[in-house]
C-alpha cells in the first residue's frame, strides 16, 4: 500500500493492528479504525446506504445486507457445525452454538463464579457487583442500572410531565424540537477529528461517547505510590 497523504497511510496501518481504540457509545462495541466505527454508527443513526438488489430493503452496513440476502433471498447457511447438523446464516450464531457442545463459558466474572456464553450477559451481571446506577430520571433524580428501566419509570411515574421529544441516541428528553436539534448537533454529531480521552488512549468521534466513556474512570485510582500500595484518584 502506498499513499501521497500521511493521513491515508495512518488509516491503512490501523487495519493491520489488533488494537481496538474506537468505541461506540451506544452499544460499547470497539473497532480498529475510525472508518469501521463510522460505518457501524449507521446502525444507530438510521442511515441506510446498502440497498438490496432483489427488493426495496436498505441497510446501514454491508454485513446487514449480506445477512438479509441469506435470510430472505438466497437462503444460504454457510456456517455448518462439525458436530451436529446445525447450520447458521451468521458466524456469531455458530460460535454460540458450538459452546453448547463444548460447555465453554468464556465470559467469566472476576468477582464470583459466574460465567456466560455471551458477553452481553456478563456485562449485565457485573452491575450486581458494582451497584452502579448510571441512568438518572431527569424529573425526580431516581437512579437506575439500565436505561430501559429508567424509561419505563418515567412513563409510569411521570407520564403527564414527559416532554414530547426524546433523543434517539440517549436517554435525554427535550421539550422543544429546536432544542433537540441543538442537542443532536452538540453531542451526537460525527466529528472527523477524533478526541482522545484525557485518562487513557481511547479516542472518540462523538462528544457524547467521550462523556460516557470518562464516567468509566470515575472511581479509578490512577495515581499510585511507587514505595507502597497506596493509590488515589487525584
Amino acid at each position: 500500500f502506498t499513499s501521497l497523504r500521511i493521513s491515508s497511510l495512518n488509516r491503512h496501518v490501523e487495519t493491520h493492528s489488533d488494537e481496538k481504540r474506537h468505541m461506540c457509545h451506544l452499544c460499547l462495541k470497539v473497532f480498529r479504525t475510525a472508518t469501521l466505527l463510522h460505518h457501524h454508527l449507521n446502525v444507530h443513526t438510521g442511515t441506510r446506504s446498502y440497498k438490496c438488489s432483489d427488493c426495496d430493503m436498505a441497510f446501514g452496513t454491508s454485513s446487514e445486507l449480506s445477512r438479509h440476502r441469506r435470510y430472505k433471498h438466497t437462503l444460504e447457511k454457510p456456517f455448518k457445525c462439525s458436530v451436529c447438523k446445525y447450520s447458521s446464516v451468521e458466524a456469531s450464531k455458530m460460535k454460540r452454538h458450538i459452546r453448547s457442545h463444548t460447555g465453554e463459558r468464556p465470559y467469566a466474572c472476576d468477582l464470583c463464579g459466574y460465567a456466560s456464553k455471551d458477553a452481553y450477559k456478563l456485562k449485565r451481571h457485573m452491575v450486581t457487583h458494582s451497584g452502579e446506577k448510571p441512568y438518572e430520571c431527569y424529573i425526580c433524580q431516581a437512579r437506575f442500572t439500565q436505561s430501559g428501566t429508567m424509561k419505563a419509570h418515567i412513563l409510569q411515574k411521570h407520564r403527564e410531565n414527559v416532554p414530547k421529544y426524546q433523543c434517539p441516541h440517549c436517554s435525554t428528553f427535550i421539550s422543544r424540537k429546536s432544542d433537540l436539534g441543538v442537542h443532536l448537533r452538540n453531542l451526537h454529531s460525527y466529528m472527523p477529528v477524533a478526541i482522545q480521552c484525557s485518562y487513557c488512549e481511547a479516542v472518540f468521534h462523538e462528544r457524547y461517547a467521550l462523556i460516557q466513556h470518562k464516567k468509566t474512570h470515575r472511581n479509578e485510582k490512577r495515581f499510585k505510590c511507587d514505595q507502597c500500595s497506596y493509590a488515589c484518584k487525584q
